[in-house]
């Protein structure tokens, strides 16, 4: 923990405060964009000393950071493609996530590779997937997850009933890593408020300051009341991925930096849908398919396809669906259907543009440039190696401040949570005891919050009403609806129920079953009238009727279109250039 302090809040007072404290004094460096690789950053930032302050437009972790498929990996693909390094860089990190930074968050999921010939194959996968095992041994750090095995088919059958018999001849099973994307950014976001550093989400960048050619600060809109303040900063980093052309623009123009934005749709399907005990990859045409196990379900993804349309709210298509249940479906001995579909979620990946027009084959590398003195801009990169992007955006500021900046220190830097993890996991059945919850309910609390499960414990202490489920989504209790509001910096109730929870996909109703009780319960805290309420609960019922009426279209401008009509509760506001 840092220096004795206890864990930051990311409550309503703090962000007003964060956001007066960056108006008042010049920063060392202010990040924009506060998804995975702007929240690393902050973090990477504040824990070598600097003074830190991020800004994001919207909710954190509300564009790629909570739309992807929730994997912590090492790109088996990219060995294909002989990109040895970037998938041993990813193992590493994979395994620093796993045994150190976020145990509580990040947690080893099975997979089966399902082969369909015989001869060539079994060798050529088996190959790729012992070289993926000894470069995950070759990180220098304890792997955290099992070998792989090759299975004959009813050995296979036995783990995946499921799968259809005729469709393959014997499978390897090997394990990777899986992660709530949404919930990382955010804990990462309050360990680095911890470190000291300065946070507010609903904080747009509409501007740049400059003294002639450098960037010397931001001009910021608070979102939330109309405000506008100028934060000063020795340093500015630019971390908006798919928005990066767009930032670059405030700035003057285009910078050295192009990224092109390829969609992935996913779906959620309940588990009894799949009977299997490991999770499934299939070979596309393309590239590779997840059938994933997440709780109670399973997410099934993912697709790429060029997106040129709204960057906010990326629209899943008919087709888009349609596409992901054929593939599935291939290999299912019992079909799926949209009936089985509980929800769907899409997303933006920041590819950096080269010359291949497929998405498949842009980078996903990271790039770091510094266009014009006092700016760095970084894109590109996966969610797994989040941490070294941060590191050498950071490196790339300290280049840019004149003074001596320690080297960065995040691979031993435990998230809030992850301190004595292991041991209230191993008393579980005594916490269940002496708080009067299922220890189910403790399982499902302590691979969420961590050691923090006592900062939700005490809220229910407090208030026993907040220990009974949400009626309508009973895998969360309402205590966690407010403590999403008072302890990690959830505004809005899509905030809550897209992301500190994942009800809007886990259920059939997608949320409006629980959107009441949810707004109810958020109204003390965030200082909400009757009709504040009543209109948090009309504008998202609009944007899943939105995004019902999207997925049914049969086109991406179509369904853009109509995702489009929802309005935004908080919209964000057109820049002026510099």
């Amino acid at each position: 923990m840092a220096s004795g302090r206890g864990v930051a809040r990311l409550g309503p007072a703090e962000r007003a405060e964060a956001l007066e404290r960056m108006a008042a004094q010049e920063l060392d460096v202010v990040v924009v964009g506060g998804g995975v690789v702007g929240a690393g950053i902050a973090l990477d930032a504040a824990t070598r000393g600097l003074d830190v302050g991020l800004v994001e437009a919207r909710d954190f972790a509300s564009g790629t950071s909570s739309r992807s498929s929730k994997l912590i990996h090492g790109g088996l693909r990219y060995l294909e493609q002989l990109n040895f390094e970037l998938v041993r860089e990813a193992l590493r990190e994979r395994a620093l996530l796993l045994r150190r930074i976020a145990p509580h968050l990040v947690r080893p999921v099975p997979f089966l590779f399902p082969m369909t010939h015989y001869g060539w194959e079994r060798p050529y996968v088996g190959a790729g997937v012992a070289l993926y095992d000894t470069l995950g041994y070759a990180s220098g750090v304890t792997r955290g997850v099992p070998g792989h095995r090759h299975l004959s088919r009813s050995r296979a059958l036995r783990l995946a009933p499921a799968l259809k018999k005729a469709a393959f001849t014997g499978a390897i099973q090997y394990w990777d890593a899986q992660v709530d994307d949404a919930r990382y950014v955010m804990t990462m976001l309050r360990t680095a408020a911890t470190y000291g550093a300065r946070v507010a989400p609903r904080a747009q960048v509409v501007g740049f300051l400059r003294e002639g050619e450098r960037v010397t600060g931001v001009r910021v809109r608070d979102l939330e009341n109309g405000h506008q303040f100028e934060v000063r900063a020795r340093q500015v980093v630019n971390a908006t991925g798919v928005w990066t052309d767009d930032i670059q623009e405030l700035v003057g123009g285009r910078g050295q930096i192009h990224v092109r934005a390829s969609k992935g749709i996913h779906l959620v399907v309940p588990r009894d849908r799949i009977h299997s005990l490991t999770g499934i990859i299939l070979r596309t045409e393309k590239s590779v398919l997840f059938v994933i196990p997440w709780g109670r379900h399973w997410i099934i993804g993912t697709t790429d396809t060029e997106w040129t349309l709204d960057k906010s709210h990326p629209a899943a298509s008919r087709i888009d669906i349609d596409y992901l249940l054929d593939h599935v479906n291939a290999v299912l001995s019992v079909p799926l259907t949209r009936d089985d579909v509980e929800g769907v979620y899409a997303g933006l990946r920041p590819l950096l543009s080269g010359e291949s027009d497929e998405t498949s084959k842009l980078s996903r590398e990271h790039v770091v440039a510094h266009p014009v003195p006092g700016l760095v801009m970084i894109a590109g990169g996966k969610y797994t190696t989040y941490r070294v992007m941060a590191e050498d955006a950071v490196d790339a500021v300290a280049h840019g401040l004149d003074q001596r900046v320690p080297r960065s220190c995040t691979d031993s830097i435990p998230l809030v949570g992850a301190e004595g993890y292991q041991a209230l996991w191993n008393t579980r059945y005594r916490l269940a005891q002496t708080s009067g919850l299922h220890v189910a309910r403790i399982e499902h609390l302590l691979q969420r919050y961590g050691s923090l499960i006592d900062e939700v414990l005490e809220l229910v202490e407090r208030d026993p009403t907040l220990a009974r489920p949400l009626s309508g989504a009973d895998d969360y209790l309402r205590a966690e609806i407010v403590y999403a509001a008072t302890h990690e910096g959830a505004r809005h109730l899509n905030d809550v129920l897209t992301r500190r929870t994942h009800i809007s996909i886990e259920t059939f109703h997608r949320g409006l079953a629980v959107a009441q009780e949810a707004a109810e319960l958020l109204a003390e805290t965030l200082d909400w009238d009757g009709e504040q309420v009543k209109r948090e609960v009309e504008y998202y019922a609009k944007r899943v009727e939105a995004e019902r009426r999207s997925q049914e279209q049969d086109s991406d401008q179509e369904a853009d279109a109509i995702r489009l009509g929802a309005p935004e509760i908080v919209p964000v506001v057109v820049p002026e250039h510099s």
